[in-house]
């Protein structure tokens, strides 16, 4: 996805820049960027529950510390 900005006569080039900017967002090309930048594979239904329960017992185990003055 290829966008254009064509300067206008004697314009500023840092509305230039701000036109662009404007084009670029509402185009979506940046979150599109980010989505692939950051993207995940998927997990299967196990791995998504495993993690989930390490998660939670780990949050557990912290707690306990700090109520015991451990951590």
């Amino acid at each position: 996805m290829a966008l254009e900005v064509q300067k206008k006569g004697s314009e500023a080039s840092q509305s230039l820049v701000r036109r662009f900017i404007y084009k670029v967002h509402r185009a979506g090309i940046l979150l599109e960027a980010r989505k692939r930048l950051f993207y995940e594979k998927p997990k299967n239904k196990r791995a998504k529950r495993l993690s989930a329960l390490r998660k939670l017992q780990k949050k557990t185990e912290t707690e306990k510390k700090k109520k015991l003055g451990e951590l």
